[in-house]
């Protein structure tokens, strides 16, 4: 079985960070986002990739090449304008055969592919929509099914009268090839407000995987946050993290951390950094790789992506720095978002 993973899109609700870095490549813990749910997929015996690119592919594609070095391989589809969901997947048709797993890749999840497919074969169904349950679904494509999990109706961004139901899209699909023939070509599609609705018109068997798993949206800063929060407090264990929950302290090689500098749990730590004299770093803070931090800073609930320099006496609270950026010395920066 192959994976198609959706990676074209520009991340515009995470903008600035995605200025120069293509959604998918945000790190999770000082590691690609691809990366990690590449290792998820693979997990599950998986080792197939293709990915749909649209923005900045190159450098999805220099980083991952041909996929040997993470133990896959990997196809690439490129989209020379956008295509919108459906027009992405039907763009792979030449790759895909068979059963194939689709996958959006800005979540994050620990819902169990292994079973997702199973329950796909055993219903018989043409496509299987992975649902999520979540408190508030009026910001999603919430999902209507039958008493056997057959699915009824698709609601996108219901109005809160017209929520039915709690469980949404949670951006994990299984399709059997045909469905594609469903799919107009050379134009842009959604997947979810044209084809799941053309789908069910045509009587086309579709089912829902309901669970209760972890999933996250991370698309927002504030769900970014949310999520490193969910990894360091050890609420969610995501496959292959480098999380000690035991010290719940990472330090990664060759980074040098002044014997006066404190360091409050849970934090992480990346490759090559300088953390300097009566620096505070912690609780719930992601340092990347190749980080400077001057004297007497305090980094809390804080993610700075790699190559920053952080200034002596700065402090940093709920606050994402991006790649590259230099904050100055005797900075106070709160609930803030810096990528230049």
């Amino acid at each position: 079985m192959k994976a198609l993973l959706l990676a074209g899109g520009k991340g515009t609700r995470l903008y600035p960070l995605t200025h120069s870095i293509p959604k998918p490549m945000v790190p999770v813990l000082n590691k690609p986002l691809l990366e990690r749910t590449i290792n998820y997929i693979k997990g599950y015996g998986i080792d197939e990739i293709v990915m749909s690119l649209c923005y900045q592919p190159e450098q999805i594609m220099n980083y991952f090449k041909d996929g040997s070095r993470f133990g896959v391989k990997i196809y690439y589809c490129i989209e020379e304008s956008p295509l919108g969901t459906g027009g992405a997947i039907k763009n792979a048709e030449r790759y895909l055969d068979d059963t194939f797993l689709i996958f959006n890749s800005d979540i994050i999840t620990d819902i169990n592919l292994r079973d997702l497919i199973d329950y796909h074969m055993a219903s018989g169904a043409r496509v299987t929509i992975a649902l999520t349950r979540v408190d508030n679904p009026s910001a999603y494509g919430l999902v209507e099914t039958d008493n056997d999990g057959r699915i009824t109706a698709f609601k996108e961004k219901p109005r809160p009268e017209e929520i039915t139901t709690n469980f949404i899209n949670a951006g994990i699909y299984v399709f059997e090839r045909d469905v594609l023939d469903f799919i107009p070509a050379g134009r842009e599609v959604s997947v979810e407000k044209e084809v799941y609705p053309g789908l069910l018109s045509a009587g086309v068997k579709m089912y829902a995987y309901k669970n209760n798993n972890y999933w996250i949206d991370i698309g927002t800063p504030h769900k970014y946050l949310e999520l490193h929060n969910s990894i360091l407090d050890g609420l969610f264990t995501y496959p292959f993290i480098e999380m000690d929950y035991k010290n719940r302290i990472v330090i990664g090689k060759n980074s040098y951390i002044s014997p006066t500098a404190k360091l409050i749990p849970p934090i992480a730590i990346g490759d090559n950094c300088y953390i300097g004299n009566d620096v505070i770093i912690g609780p719930r803070a992601v340092i990347g790789n190749n980080i400077e931090i001057g004297p007497g800073s305090y980094i809390r609930n804080s993610i700075i992506w790699e190559g920053c320099k952080i200034g002596s006496g700065s402090k940093l609270s709920n606050t994402i720095i991006g790649i590259n950026c230099t904050i100055g010395d005797n900075k106070d920066v709160s609930y803030g978002v810096i990528a230049y």
